[in-house]
């Protein structure tokens, strides 16, 4: 069988090729190592640990079922499970519906999944960064914060039930733009109609992609690089001008001092030293008239720019023009939308504003900051006009609320005002891992919203909210107040408040998190601009997982022959450490474990699960 790495580089090399069509993808179905590479990549996930409605989830992984596998795909009678739906929270309230496919079928779309982003990556906008390698919300709000000085509208664009509306049949027919290969179709359209079961009711899908699968993602982005294609499309034609035109009353104040200039060069030894002075001090009058006021006009109709980005399923356009441009762009997204890939945009969600107002885009908002008179200087001490016309990203703070709710930290006095809440599901931890457990989810809460201007303000505030949380966690813990833990030296080092904690090497002390809530700068470098085999490349080495199964040796006993399967637990945290096999899990920090399976159950997978391997 050939490496699975080398067939992927050759995918890529000929996706680059414009006409080039792939005529026979099956067979790459067929090779074992294929599946190795994704059982190492999804291993991970603790939602692996959850069965599907076939009842088996990825522990106990063995080559056979993976030769099962390819045996029923050789002879095509293979069949996906219906996906188990589970109803989740949404962040933005009510819920959304969840697919969990079973095991073998995520193996297969995860391999499936690997074969499609070697063909249809290096073709997807530079516009688009959901779920694409090097890209993420935080690479995307950058490019929208250096690209879009100036905008003047907001076209905030919002698709009804995406996943659960895409045309399968249109879907086929894009992928048939690249792909001759009708098994290879025809097994990704058996997994679009799988259906799912529900209160232990079998229901078909006749309509979008089974959230929850791996290969979700990367559909609905091969889906929607049509609407990033004609967006691209769009924006070409509607663009126009180079520059914006100079402002005809800075251009007189530049030509005044120009002129200026000229006459003090020519005439520096005619001129008395009060006339010199004089030309020099209008010469910087002139210069401040000319930092207090637009150097282009701003209404320029012969300047117009569009700009595009998309997460997902969620995307914005920055317009440089007229509302009735902003309107007609609008209603161009809506007909290719409805008329193309059979969608829908919410009418409600998708709303034009003005650049200056506060669009809503990814849990940030966005606004061009106003025009000013005002100056600064720099960092050398150079005077230079405001930030008028740049893209400002601010924190909302129902979003802080939000959050601070969904951890059960925040509550409301008598009169409405924010108070912080103990946290009761907490308690049976350590001291120092309620600690943890806090710091982690203030990082979590920093990282995402650091690129925002008013992100120190905005996250002070909620990181006191957490902190007062901890404390009366802590303090009905222990049965005790807040005021007394403050007076502790039990939780204090240094005038930092946090907890000791002992390890082999001696206590340590965990202090509650006090890291700068500093903005960051935008990500200049798009990373997807990398060349994508380079990129492969070094992301695809084999890892010690595929080693480890390939090695046929049991990591309990040292036996070499017969079969294996791999255990896996969900959270190595959740191991005691009281037998052998646990330990050895804890010391390698490792969820998996290679062991011997033998006929008459004396293998050691079967004993640990019947409690009798140590």
């Amino acid at each position: 069988m050939r490496d699975p790495n080398i067939v992927l580089v050759n995918l890529i090399k000929n996706a680059q090729k414009e006409e080039y069509l792939f005529t026979d993808l099956y067979r790459i179905l067929y090779n074992p190592e294929f599946y190795l590479k994704a059982y190492a990549k999804i291993q991970g996930k603790d939602g692996n640990m959850t069965s599907g409605t076939d009842g088996e989830m990825i522990d106990g992984f063995n080559m056979d079922r993976v030769s099962r596998l390819i045996d029923s795909l050789r002879d095509q009678s293979y069949q996906p499970k219906p996906a188990r739906r589970k109803m989740i929270p949404k962040k933005s309230g009510g819920q959304r519906p969840l697919g969990i496919p079973s095991f073998v079928d995520k193996l297969l779309q995860e391999v499936l999944r690997t074969i499609l982003e070697a063909i249809y990556e290096g073709r997807f906008s530079g516009n688009s960064h959901g779920f694409r390698p090097g890209k993420s919300c935080r690479t995307l709000l950058s490019k929208i914060k250096l690209e879009c000085t100036g905008v003047k509208w907001w076209i905030e664009g919002d698709i009804k039930g995406f996943f659960d509306n895409i045309d399968h049949h249109i879907l086929i027919g894009i992928l048939r733009k690249r792909i001759r290969d009708e098994r290879f179709l025809a097994l990704i359209w058996k997994l679009l109609r799988a259906g799912y079961v529900e209160d232990f009711v079998f229901k078909e899908s006749f309509s979008g992609t089974p959230q929850g699968g791996t290969l979700s993602p990367l559909l609905s982005n091969i889906y929607l690089n049509e609407l990033d294609s004609y967006m691209e499309n769009m924006a070409k034609s509607f663009n126009k001008g180079n520059e914006r035109k100079r402002n005809p009353e800075w251009k007189r104040l530049e030509s005044r001092r120009y002129k200026l200039k000229r006459k003090l060069d020519e005439n520096w030894d005619k001129l008395s030293k009060d006339s010199r002075k004089a030309i020099v001090t209008e010469r910087a009058q002139l210069l401040n008239e000319m930092q207090r006021i637009p150097s282009r006009n701003s209404m320029d109709e012969g300047f117009r720019r569009l700009k595009y980005f998309r997460y997902a399923d969620d995307f914005i356009v920055g317009v440089i023009g007229s509302k009735a441009d902003a309107v007609k762009i609008k209603g161009a997204i809506k007909t290719f939308i409805q008329e193309k890939l059979k969608l829908e945009l919410s009418d409600e969600k998708t709303l034009i504003t003005h650049g200056q107002d506060r669009a809503k885009f990814l849990g940030y908002e966005i606004y061009v900051a106003q025009d000013s008179n005002s100056t600064r200087r720099n960092v050398l001490g150079i005077k230079q006009r405001n930030i008028s016309g740049h893209v400002m990203l601010t924190v909302p703070m129902d979003r802080i609320e939000r959050f601070l709710k969904s951890k059960k930290a925040l509550g409301f006095d008598k009169n409405g005002n924010w108070v912080s809440i103990h946290r009761k599901g907490l308690t049976n931890l350590s001291d120092a891992e309620i600690i943890e457990a806090y710091n982690s989810e203030i990082r979590g809460l920093y990282n995402y919203f650091n690129l925002a201007h008013d992100v120190s303000q905005k996250l002070h505030a909620a990181r006191y909210i957490m902190k007062y949380s901890c404390l009366k966690t802590l303090a009905n813990k222990h049965k005790s107040s807040t005021k007394k833990l403050l007076g502790s030296e039990a939780y204090r080092l240094n005038g930092s408040f946090g907890a000791y904690y002992k390890t082999k090497s001696g206590k340590k002390f965990k202090e509650f998190h006090n890291a700068p809530l500093t903005r960051q700068e935008p990500v200049q470098k798009d990373d997807a601009t990398v060349d994508l085999i380079h990129n492969f490349v070094i992301g695809n080495k084999i890892t010690s997982l595929e080693q480890r199964i390939s090695a046929n040796k049991c990591d309990c006993c040292g036996r070499t022959d017969g079969k294996f399967e791999v255990h896996h637990v969900r959270k190595l945290k959740d191991l005691k450490g009281k037998k052998a096999w646990e330990r050895v899990m804890i010391a390698r920090q490792r969820k998996t474990m290679v062991l011997c399976v033998l006929p008459n159950g004396q293998g050691c997978h079967h004993k640990l699960h019947a409690g009798k391997l140590d």
